[in-house]
């Protein structure tokens, strides 16, 4: 810095030195005179004299401002990286609080939580199942979009998250990085969303994860504003310095040989804290999905939402609260673990509303619309009913259950949820039917209800259609039904002799995450015995009621070209999986056929 100095020095006193020219003279000079010489008289030597000051004058000018601008340049610099150092340092101490600031339980409350989840004689296959599920996506190219599970037990939290991480990456992955992404409930405005799953980055996936996670605590949350985040102590200064693999490593190895058995266990690593900021809960999440990634994940996120609803109101929500939330004795989640993830209650049932069974008593059920559904392929062997706030959610993405697993469905376009004249026609009258069907979804009414669907969906049978149908004293879905497919649209049925309400056609999904392992007898390895699969699903719900009906709208066309022309719109040969009879609950009569192996929801 020394001789930087002195050579601004050099320079100044050169500048001065070439500016003063000859000593100045007493009397003026005259116009057109320089330092009293004229400029016709000034010699040749003085003429290059004085050129060679001026341009000295004007380079040691230039090299003085340059390192002016140089010193100035520096200077921001050095304030800059001031500014960057203290960023960072701020960030350090955002992330330590956030992780930092979580509460130990009391002993009682985790033993309220533990007993509500497992009961009191759970095995100890069960507890490993659930303490052995981290929440990571798949390795495997082909479904990388997709959360893998491991171990029996813990899909209902995983599909149920999985549906909400799809919402995200297909409808809002421009939108990603926006910690206060909210949709109001109604008529989505989004157009088809990205099925491009193969280009979606590493990080557009975690935000999706934190993004889904942040909806579904603040759903189960007290009025929907405030989430509990549960984590695990003793990782504090972990997850505040190096990288993710740093910090994965360093979570396996204290985990590593940590036994969960009893609440005491569980008691020793719980910490909570609670937010009222979606945003905050977005970074906190960000910090810690370590942990989630980690093989407490999944427990830790069904923990997280139960304290978000609060215990004593998920055992209010339930008919049964003596029963716990993981069945046995395959320990598989609950009905109640999904519907709290997708409604934010804990109710048992996947009908609308409650059900009233009189002297004070009521069976509950889905209370309101919500953002992804559930189709259950219990109700196609006439086991229940799913209501139609499920089969009609926000977004086209349903968790699939089966008897003892549950998958995802979903399209990328929500037009597959509008509906067509005849879908519209079936939907009116089925909720009519529903509202007066209080023998719990299975499928009969009064005979008073009956006048009343009458009347409510404007149907007018014959009085000898109706004393038929009332002659049992109760009247069955089915019966109800096939009269109205015989009874003309203009009387209100379902009979559409002009064939004009047309047929659905498009795209869906189906995504099955569960890759179990299996020993390797040639080298003593696991090795997956079943990956993970993605299998995409042409979908065809035709306009008239079964193929022998279009074969008689066939032979009674009056020429040819006719009979051509609806042969044509005839269902291509379908295949038949029990997913196929799931999709029949949302979409009656639908077909379908896909490339490869059937899907599988078991």
């Amino acid at each position: 810095m020394a001789t930087n100095r002195d050579e601004e020095d050099d320079l100044e006193m050169a500048l001065r030195m070439s500016l003063q020219g000859s000593p100045p003279e007493a009397k003026r000079s005259k116009p057109g005179d320089f330092a009293g010489v004229s400029v016709g008289d000034e010699s040749a030597e003085a003429r290059n004299r004085r050129l060679q000051r001026e341009l000295m004058a004007s380079a040691a000018e230039k090299r003085i401002r340059a390192m002016g601008k140089a010193k100035v340049t520096e200077e921001e610099g050095e304030r800059s990286r001031k500014r960057d150092e203290s960023t960072k340092r701020e960030d350090r101490v955002e992330r330590k609080v956030l992780f930092d600031s979580g509460e130990e339980m009391s002993l009682s409350l985790v033993e309220e939580l533990f007993g509500m989840i497992f009961g009191g004689a759970v095995t100890k296959d069960v507890l490993a199942q659930w303490c052995n599920q981290g929440i990571r996506f798949s390795s495997d190219p082909e479904t990388s979009m997709g959360l893998v599970q491991h171990e029996g037990g813990p899909c209902g939290v995983l599909a149920t998250l999985q549906a909400y991480v799809l919402k995200y990456l297909i409808f809002f992955r421009d939108h990603l990085g926006n910690p206060d992404i909210t949709v109001p409930f109604g008529k989505s405005q989004f157009s088809k969303g990205s099925d491009d799953f193969a280009s979606i980055s590493d990080e557009s996936k975690e935000r999706a994860l934190v993004h889904a996670m942040v909806e579904v605590l603040f759903l189960c949350g007290t009025d929907k504003k405030q989430a509990v985040v549960t984590s695990l102590g003793g990782f504090a200064q972990d997850l505040t310095e190096g990288g993710a693999a740093e910090h994965k490593e360093k979570i396996s190895n204290i985990l590593d040989g940590m036994l969960i058995e009893s609440a005491s266990d569980l008691h020793k690593l719980l910490r909570v804290k609670t937010f009222t900021s979606r945003r905050d809960a977005f970074h906190h999440l960000t910090v810690v999905m370590p942990l989630f990634e980690s093989r407490l994940g999944a427990l830790l996120f069904l923990v997280s939402a139960l304290l978000s609803r609060g215990l004593d109101l998920i055992q209010a929500d339930r008919d049964d609260p003596s029963q716990p939330l993981v069945t046995a004795p395959f320990g598989h989640a609950s009905q109640e673990i999904v519907n709290l993830l997708l409604c934010g209650e804990a109710v048992p049932n996947v009908f609308d509303g409650k059900m009233d069974l009189g002297g004070g008593m009521s069976l509950k059920g889905i209370p309101a619309n919500v953002q992804v559904g559930f189709l259950s392929l219990l109700e196609s062997l006439n086991l229940c009913k799913v209501g139609q706030y499920l089969k009609y959610p926000q977004w086209p993405i349903w968790v699939v259950g089966s008897e003892s697993h549950y998958t995802v469905l979903f399209a990328s376009d929500p037009s597959v949820q509008e509906e067509n004249e005849l879908e519209q026609r079936e939907s009116q009258i089925r909720r009519a039917f529903d509202a007066q069907d209080q023998s719990g979804g299975g499928g009969f009414i009064s005979v008073e209800g009956f006048h009343q669907v009458l009347k409510d969906a404007n149907i007018h049978f014959s009085d000898e259609q109706v004393e038929n149908m009332c002659g049992a004293g109760f009247i069955v879905w089915s019966e109800f039904w096939q009269a109205l497919l015989e009874l003309d649209k203009n009387l209100g049925g379902m009979k559409d002799p002009s064939g004009l309400m047309g047929k659905k056609m498009f795209d869906i999904y189906h995504f099955n995450g569960i890759a179990k392992s299996v020993a390797n007898g040639n080298e003593g390895v696991g090795r997956p015995m079943q990956r993970p699969r993605l299998c995409k699903l042409s979908v065809v719900v035709p306009p008239r009621w079964t193929p022998e009906d279009y074969l008689a709208g066939a032979a009674s066309c009056r020429n040819k070209d006719d009979v051509v022309i609806a042969l044509n719109d005839l269902p291509q040969a379908n295949q038949h999986a029990p997913l196929v009879d799931c999709i029949r609950t949302r979409w009656a009569r639908a077909t379908c056929n896909w490339v490869g192996d059937a899907p599988s929801i078991v």
